[in-house]
């Protein structure tokens, strides 16, 4: 019984450990990431063996008093552990590690990656995708969940949208080194060409995850200003997202309006029109939109912002009558826009 009490001890320290907001964390390893939830584990085989034996309950609360009072000395903002919360250990250490600011990428890349059955290292696979697996699970409770209206990215995407809101939360409240939450970002979402669509679609998810008083927070806007630094997302995202997926965007976040209002100026820009197509194209880095997808993606902002509509249309004419205000048809890409604005 001493044993048991003193890796129980070991254990609830571990969790304090992870919570707290030190170095220590920083330095831990794949290899300490496995030690830590298999002792997690560990306490939820005590809380088995002994939750049903009165005698062996209270001496188990007993240590877990003496170590809490040990750890409220030690550590900050303690949160204690008590007998009842020994069965979700695991869970605890999780949602401490994932809070805690400095968990290092490379631990995060475990906690997300895909398990590797070809792994040698069998006491790794257990730690490695567990956050995927969590997303995995709560992906389909929002797919089966009654009465529930359909995710516009979908369920994956949804739940991963809130857990990247509430990890921008966790490295902002603490004052964290800005380049350290754009590495985050970075890492997390993976933009390369193949995961691009899947990346837009978790990131519309966090901007439009609402904030438990319904306000923006800093994390929006911290992810709204690097949105606005990645032209190449920005672009994918309004050439790709469904027009009423934007549209939520636009009325949520001004910036978003501000910054996808001078994405569709630059990529109309870049149009030329076409003689013998009779048409104006795409040219140069443009996403590849029609001349009418573009009016549309234009007509879609405005429905959205009418407060934009005035001014950008103002803002249409000047560009227009830059290009020598001309009514003629090919003339200026600004005045076929504002002309088909207009019917």
């Amino acid at each position: 019984m001493e044993a048991v009490l003193k890796n129980v001890a070991s254990a609830v320290e571990l969790l304090a450990v992870a919570a707290h907001t030190s170095d220590a964390v920083s330095q831990w390893d794949e290899k300490t990431l496995s030690r830590a939830f298999h002792w997690a584990r560990y306490c939820e085989y005590v809380y088995t063996r002994f939750h049903t034996n009165s005698a062996g309950r209270r001496v188990v609360e007993k240590q877990l008093q003496h170590t809490n009072a040990r750890l409220r000395d030690a550590f900050t903002d303690y949160r204690e552990v008590s007998f009842m919360d020994l069965p979700r250990c695991e869970h605890l250490l999780l949602l401490a590690l994932l809070s805690n600011p400095q968990l290092p990428i490379s631990t995060m890349k475990i906690l997300f990656g895909k398990k590797d059955v070809t792994s040698r290292h069998y006491d790794y696979k257990e730690v490695t995708g567990l956050c995927s697996h969590l997303i995995q699970c709560k992906s389909a409770c929002k797919v089966l969940r009654p009465f529930s209206g359909l995710s516009a990215v979908g369920a994956d995407a949804e739940v991963q949208g809130e857990m990247l809101m509430k990890r921008l939360d966790a490295l902002l409240s603490q004052g964290s080194d800005p380049q350290q939450a754009e590495h985050f970002l970075h890492s997390v979402l993976l933009l390369s060409e193949e995961a691009a669509h899947h990346s837009c679609l978790v990131i519309t998810a966090a901007l439009l995850t609402a904030s438990d008083s319904g306000t923006q927070t800093s994390s929006h806007s911290f992810l709204l200003n690097w949105l606005q630094k990645e032209h190449g997302v920005l672009q994918h995202m309004g050439s790709t997202l469904p027009s009423a997926v934007l549209k939520d965007l636009a009325r949520a976040h001004g910036k978003f309006r501000d910054a996808y209002f001078s994405a569709l100026k630059k990529w109309a820009s870049e149009m030329k029109y076409s003689l013998n197509d009779g048409e104006w194209l795409p040219e140069g880095t443009a996403p590849s939109l029609s001349f009418q997808e573009m009016v549309e993606h234009f007509s879609d902002l405005f429905d959205a912002c009418p407060s934009l509509r005035r001014n950008a249309e103002d803002e249409l004419l000047a560009l227009k009558i830059l290009d020598g205000d001309f009514d003629a048809r090919g003339l200026s890409v600004w005045g076929d826009i504002l002309s088909e604005l207009k019917k």
